[in-house]
């Protein structure tokens, strides 16, 4: 495997043993000559935008305060101490998107993503702790990141934003353009912007199994099959009317015990899960749809991509795209596989297609999850 300038010029297979959820890694240049992507004015557009989650963090005569999104109204950008958030920032824009996809060196399902910072002097959200892994690039200007691996992760109560309440700084760093700075879950740390600047953050999905076991017992509901009713032929008198007799417990209890999975209910479920999109993304269809014959005729000539909306994960016989699953034939997998890796097919690729793939990809076309290349 390459070693690769974005991580410091080690493998990423050296990154995930020594770094990866253990600790941090500072990357000086791993983006030589790195410039915003969008500037200031799209981002301020992006953020007023119904459909793209954004905050406003302002501090004001030492009193920390939060607005989410939309963000109709700014603060000037002489006035000091104040960040704007815009999340998904990967789904504005190709360039973003194109940033995302350079960390998959990691799976697709745990890869969330691009959210750009940006701070006037002295801005920051605080010392604060994720719960989740994040890379922290430098844009522009410059950051002063004050580090810390300490257990007290606990936080000032009544605040809008989660503060730490004893942040014990070990390590500092200024990030100039073209750093960055890799932190693993819950390592506190706090970003103070030295003059205007930009931070792009690439965050990862780490679900809690509560979550997860919530969304698993629900999805279940829809595939379990109990026939019958309760009965109870053999009822003798009741001593204590109010108190629920012992056999009917077990007779329920019994029937419920019927209930029963294995890893493929797991992976149908997880993969559907992990693939459906956030409740704030809507996808386009095409304004002019092509029909069938041209779609096919101008797929085969310029091949096709998925929308940067789209996530499609496969496992096995299933290929998950937004949600929705699908068991396939293992001819009919080669082709998925690829749209799902490469994220587009050559016209070649697309040649060798079934008709069930071809019919799949025209719905998806007409859905805008794929677009033509």
């Amino acid at each position: 495997m390459k070693k690769l300038q974005l991580l410091g010029n080690i493998t990423p297979a050296q990154f995930l043993r020594d770094y990866w959820q253990k600790k941090p890694l500072l990357i000086r240049n791993a983006i030589p000559g790195f410039k915003p992507l969008l500037k200031f004015d799209k981002l301020v557009e992006a953020a007023a935008r119904n459909h793209v989650e954004s905050r406003l963090v302002t501090m004001v005569d030492g009193q920390w305060d939060m607005q989410h999104g939309p963000l109709t109204e700014l603060p000037p950008r002489t006035q000091r101490e104040w960040t704007m958030l815009v999340q998904g920032v990967n789904l504005l824009d190709e360039r973003a998107d194109a940033l995302l996809r350079e960390f998959r060196f990691l799976p697709d399902a745990r890869l969330d993503d691009l959210m750009v910072s940006y701070a006037t002097d002295g801005g920051g959200v605080g010392p604060h702790f994720d719960s989740y892994d994040v890379f922290l690039l430098q844009a522009q200007g410059k950051r002063r990141w004050k580090i810390s691996a300490q257990q007290d992760l606990s936080l000032v109560e009544g605040m809008p934003l989660k503060i730490l309440s004893n942040f014990t700084p070990e390590e500092e760093f200024v990030l100039e353009p073209g750093d960055m700075l890799y932190l693993p879950p819950h390592y506190a740390h706090d970003g103070i912007a030295e003059g205007e600047c930009m931070t792009y953050s690439i965050g990862f999905r780490s679900p809690s199994f509560q979550e997860l076991g919530e969304a698993f017992l629900q999805f279940m509901a829809d595939s379990i099959d109990l026939p019958g009713r309760y009965a109870d032929p053999e009822l003798q008198p009741a001593k204590n009317p109010a108190e629920i007799p012992r056999e009917m417990l077990a007779s329920v209890t019994e029937e419920l015990n019927k209930v029963r999975w294995d890893e493929e209910d797991v992976t149908v479920f997880f993969g559907e899960y992990m693939s459906e999109p956030k409740h704030n993304v809507f996808f386009t269809p095409p304004a002019k749809p092509l029909t069938v014959g041209r779609f096919m005729e101008t797929a085969v000539k310029r091949g096709l991509k998925l929308s940067a909306k789209s996530l499609m994960l496969y496992r096995g016989k299933h290929v998950f795209i937004n949600g929705e699953s699908f068991a396939v034939s293992r001819a009919d997998k080669i082709v998925l596989d690829v749209l799902a890796n490469e994220r587009r097919l050559t016209g070649e690729q697309l040649a060798q297609a079934s008709d069930d793939v071809l019919e799949a990809l025209y719905t998806w076309y007409g859905d805008g999850w794929v677009e033509l290349g």
